[in-house]
Parts: C-alpha cells; sequence; structure tokens
C-alpha cells in the first residue's frame, strides 16, 4: 500500500492453550491473509490503516472473529484467538469473508434465486437448498489389464488441482464429494513434493520409486514423478497477461466475484513494470474494462477491478474471443502471454455447448497464448467445462474455495500456475512381463492417449510449470503373486500368437517422456529405467502420496479399494508430514479425519 501502513500480529491457540499451527487468519473483505506458524504465532504486513474485522479459523475448530480493530500507521495491533472444538454441520458451510458484508438487498436477491443466506457476524454461512445444477465429467475407473497384451500404458500429465480444493469444500459443507468431482491424480499432485530439480538442458528429470500398496499388501505401487525446473520469480520473463472475469448474475455470491476481486488481487500485486495486464469482463455482452498496462501501474489496475460488479447472463464464448484478441495484440515474444479465466464456469449465452468452447480454445491456442482456468463457487459449478478449457487451451485449472487457496495458486505457486517450461508432457510405461502380471494406473482416466500418439507430435497434451511435480502412481500385479483381482485380458486369436517378450532382467520397467519447449513443435525424448525391487524404506514422499490416494479410493468408493481405511490414510499421512512449512499436509490429516468422522468408509469389494 502507498498509504500509511500497520500491523496484526497475535497467537491462535486451543481451548487448553495449545498453539494451532497453520489456522487461517484472514482480513474480512479484503485480500490480507495468513497462517500461523507452528508457535500458534501470526502476523499480517503492510496493512493499510484503518478498521477490520479478523477471522480465525482451522478444520476441526468453529470459526472466530474479533471486530473493529483499529490499524494506524506505524503501530502493531495484538489480536489473540482462542478456537473452541466444532463438529461439522450438514446443513451449513462457512464462506470466507473475501468481500465486505452483504447489503440487506443483495441478500433478497440470493433468497430470491431460491437459497437462504444469513449473516453471522461477517462470516456468511450458506445453507443449501436441494437443487443443485454442478457438472462433473463421468470416467470410469482404469481397471487392471495384462502385460502380456498390453505392455504399454501412455498418458498426458495432468498438473491441475482443482480436485482437492473443491473435495475440501464438499467435506467442510458436511456433504461427501460427488464421485466424479474426486480425481486422484489432482489430489495427490496438489501437495509440493521435494523431488531433486533437473540438472541437464532439460527442463524435466524423472523419479522413480517401488514400494507396497497399503490397500493390498499382495501388489506394490509404482511412483512416477517428474520435477520441473524451478525459476527465481525475480528472473521470469515479463508477461502479458489477460484476466478474463465473469461479471454474471451467477457470480453474484460472497465466494464469487467478490473473492475473485480479492485473489486477483494479490496476483496483481506481485507483478513488475515489465510484465502487462489487461482486463476483460463477460457478461450479456463482452467489453475491455482496462487496456494492456505497465505491471507496476497497480493504483490504476486494482481501481479497475475493484469497480466490478456482478449482473446479467452470461456469454463465456464472446468473452474468450475478446480476451484472446486482447492477448495477441500485446504479444511478448519470448515472454508468458496467458489468458486467466475465473468463473463458475455458467456459460449460457452464444457459443455456450462444450464441444463448440473446446474447439474455440484448441483455435486460439495457435497463437501462442496459454490458458489458467481458475473456478469458484457452489451451486452451479461446471467443473467439467472449465477442465476441458484448460486441458485444451495448453492450461492448468483450479478451484479457488477461500483466500488462502488464492495466495497458494496465485502467490507461493506463481511460477508454476503461469510459467510453462514445458508442453504437450506425455508418459509412456513399459512393463517387464518377467516381473508385472498386471498393473493399474490411478486417475488420468481422461488423459489416456493411444499408444501410438506418444510418437505423435500433432497430439496436445499437459503442461508443466515452472517448479510444478507431477505424480503417477501404478498398482502392480507382480508376477507370481496372489491377488483378488481380475486382470483384463483379451479374447484369444484366430491368425496370429502371442510372441514371447524378451526378459528386461531385473527391470520392473521403462519410463518415457516426450515434451516440447513451449514455443517448440518437435518433441524430445527423456527416458529412465525402473528397479524391480521395491525399497526397503519407502521415502516419506512417497507414503503420504500413497496415504492421498487411498483417501481418493474411500471417496470414490472405488471397486478397487481393497482393505483401505481411513485409519491408515490418518496414520500413514501423519506419519509423513515432512518439513510441511506451509501445512498442507497437516490440512490433510484434519481432513481426513472430516470424512471419517462422516461415516463416509465402506467396506471394500475387489472387481
Amino acid at each position: 500500500s502507498s498509504g500509511p501502513t500497520g500491523r496484526i500480529g497475535g497467537h491462535v491457540r486451543d481451548a487448553s492453550g495449545n498453539p494451532i499451527a497453520h489456522a487461517q487468519v484472514i482480513l474480512v473483505g479484503t485480500s490480507l491473509a495468513t497462517q500461523t506458524n507452528a508457535a500458534g504465532a501470526y502476523w499480517i504486513d503492510s496493512v493499510p490503516a484503518g478498521t477490520y474485522v479478523v477471522m480465525a479459523r482451522f478444520i476441526g475448530f468453529a470459526a472466530a472473529q474479533v471486530q473493529h480493530i483499529q490499524v494506524t500507521s506505524g503501530r502493531a495491533v495484538t489480536v489473540d484467538f482462542v478456537l473452541q472444538p466444532s463438529t461439522i454441520q450438514m446443513s451449513e458451510i462457512v464462506v470466507d469473508g473475501a468481500a465486505a458484508p452483504a447489503s440487506a438487498a443483495n441478500l433478497a436477491r440470493k433468497t430470491a434465486r431460491g437459497r437462504v443466506v444469513e449473516r453471522d457476524d461477517e462470516a456468511y454461512r450458506v445453507r443449501r437448498e436441494p437443487w443443485n445444477t454442478e457438472e462433473y465429467g463421468h470416467t470410469e475407473e482404469n481397471p487392471f489389464l495384462a502385460v502380456s497384451a498390453h505392455p504399454l500404458s501412455t498418458f498426458s500429465i495432468d498438473v491441475d488441482r482443482a480436485s482437492y480444493s473443491n473435495v475440501r469444500r464438499f467435506l467442510l459443507d458436511g456433504q461427501a464429494p460427488p464421485k466424479d468431482a474426486v480425481r486422484i491424480e489432482e489430489m495427490v499432485n496438489y501437495f509440493p513434493y521435494d523431488y531433486a530439480a533437473p540438472t541437464g538442458d532439460d527442463p524435466v528429470a524423472i523419479h522413480t520409486e517401488l514400494g507396497p500398496a497399503p490397500w493390498r499388501p499382495q501388489h506394490q505401487l509404482l511412483r512416477i514423478g517428474l520435477q520441473a525446473r524451478r525459476i527465481d520469480l525475480r528472473g521470469l520473463p515479463p508477461s502479458n497477461l489477460v484476466f478474463l472475469l465473469d461479471v454474471s448474475g451467477s457470480m453474484d455470491e460472497p465466494n464469487k466475484l467478490p473473492l475473485v476481486k480479492a485473489s486477483i488481487t494479490m496476483l496483481v500485486n506481485n507483478l513488475r513494470h515489465e510484465d502487462r495486464v489487461a482486463i476483460v469482463v463477460y457478461a450479456g455482452s463482452a467489453g475491455l474494462v482496462l487496456p494492456s498496462t505497465a505491471g507496476d501501474e497497480k493504483a490504476k489496475i486494482l481501481e479497475a477491478i475493484d469497480r466490478l460488479e456482478a449482473g446479467g447472463s452470461t456469454a463465456g464464448g464472446a468473452g474468450i474471443k475478446r480476451a484472446y484478441d486482447e492477448a495477441v495484440a500485446n504479444f511478448i515474444r519470448g515472454g508468458n502471454n496467458r489468458v486467466v479465466l475465473a468463473t463458475d464456469g455458467d456459460f449460457n449465452v452464444g457459443v455456450s455447448s462444450d464441444g463448440e468452447l473446446v474447439r474455440l480454445i484448441e483455435d486460439k491456442r495457435k497463437s501462442g497464448v496459454f490458458l489458467t482456468v481458475l473456478g469458484f463457487g457452489m451451486g452451479n459449478l461446471k467443473d467439467s467445462k472449465m477442465e476441458q478449457l484448460a486441458d485444451h487451451g495448453n492450461g492448468n485449472y483450479a478451484y479457488i474455495d477461500n483466500l488462502l487457496e488464492a495466495k497458494k495458486t496465485l502467490v507461493h505457486e506463481l511460477g508454476g500456475t503461469l510459467f510453462t517450461v514445458a508442453k504437450d508432457v506425455k508418459i509412456q510405461v513399459e512393463f517387464n512381463p518377467a516381473r508385472v502380471r498386471g498393473y493399474r494406473l490411478i486417475g488420468y482416466e481422461n488423459r489416456l492417449l493411444a499408444d501410438e500418439d506418444f510418437t505423435d507430435d500433432t497430439k496436445d497434451a499437459g503442461e508443466m510449470g515452472a517448479g510444478h511435480s507431477v505424480t503417477a502412481l501404478y498398482e502392480i500385479v507382480p508376477t507370481g503373486a496372489e491377488t483378488d483381482v481380475s486382470i483384463r485380458l483379451p479374447d484369444s486369436l484366430r491368425y496370429q500368437t502371442v510372441r514371447t517378450p524378451r526378459s528386461g532382467g531385473a527391470e520392473l520397467g521403462f519410463v518415457k517422456v516426450r515434451y516440447k519447449q513451449p514455443d517448440g513443435d518437435s518433441s524430445r525424448l527423456l527416458t529412465s529405467a525402473v528397479s524391480g525391487e521395491p525399497v526397503r524404506t519407502p521415502s516419506p514422499e512417497f507414503r503420504f502420496q500413497t496415504a492421498v490416494a487411498e483417501f481418493g479410493l474411500l471417496l470414490k468408493g472405488s471397486a478397487y479399494r481393497g482393505v483401505a481405511s481411513f485409519e491408515e490414510v490418518i496414520a500413514a499421512a501423519q506419519g509423513s508430514l515432512g518439513a510441511d512449512p506451509d501445512g498442507y499436509r497437516a490440512e490433510f490429516v484434519k481432513l481426513a479425519q472430516a470424512a471419517q468422522s462422516l461415516g463416509l468408509a465402506t467396506t471394500g469389494s475387489p472387481r
């Protein structure tokens, strides 16, 4: 802030006086938020002088607020919290106060649309009505395949993390998430991992590890991890960003447009002089609110954001065209050219069908402009549409459910979200039949590729941003092991016989990765052999990843979950927290405990 500022700090403790680490502390109605450290302490610097409501919250505790906190120039104000334990209420959800309190007229409008909205000391409690128009793409879980018939497994990487924060939103609402909302690969990839960075000229490094499958001890898990090169944010190439913001009537909710504005403000505060920002909005029609502006003209940019209001129908297709036109007109050669779309996905005017929008995005990506999709809201979230747009637009998709998630996506992981270092990244694994009888890729159902697509450079695949990691897990049935799962085999052939494969000796398999430079058209190949010997002591990263995958199997009610249990998930995650500087893993433990308290676990059965 350019005006006078002060500081707010203090501690968050439980009723016994114990510190609560990683609690969220939010200044209601602003984009200012932070988390407590291991001692339960927090501080928020550079708070503009004024009067605030301060909220503290953590999973398993009731949110607490302190009102009328006066901040003056150069002074530090102490605000301490004691949080009381709470049980999840099945009927209501607390939405982060990312907006100023709603007016009576706004509340009346929301009630008229079929949702009862009540005020509760500046926190919004939204009680769900039976109607719900959220949309999720249906997928069938990958089966176990026989290596003798399917020696190759090929898929596009997925760096989206939207599923985890969306699932978290449902669980905190006291509801089981829709099964199709649970994409296990996105849940595993939500967390940062300590993979070694690439050391050569390639921007990506391959890491593998083989260990036990907790839910089927007679099986093994193969972990394939890719790590993109990390880049110092100060040395990033200049950005040409176009914020495409949905300001239609469906965005007139406290956790939609107000949260969009607060989230974008966080990103703007990290821009430099060499970066450029434009803002396009769409409702009944699309319009340019802010022409391309230097990133250090923050007052001008933030004023344009502050003026935005919601209303009207949703002409998403027209907005997309207008935003890409603006990005192309201000294209920075060698820079990061990107449209950042923030919406609930509820397009209903003009080009609005999934097929039409995907074809539009595929056409626009030829311009060299990448796409980031940020999903907001509940009740009418069009998850499947937004995921498709990001996948076909050389981009990524995140779901923002609160200010801290916005900070994770747009501040802490800015490089990975906005700066692509490798595009069209594909993985192909060849399994050694001497070691592997059958295998199953966990997740990635909507990213599968034909084996011949691996060498076809015209086939689109996923992108990796600076510092991004991607993890894939295979459940392995070792040769000779007893198993209670059926392994899919094709019917016998009339004219051909199965060729006797050549053994790879001690190798379990061979991993191949193809990628292109962000501005390239020809792919490059990376390879890595996988040892057939499981590690005696799996790494903490491996144990945590398997815990998250097991959690996903339980939430999906997967037919492949074996003897999975929330007790196992919680114990494994607690034993592999590692450094966890931002508290993401500690939060996961609380989330698993919340799911367990809802009674979501059911007995597994093999398929």
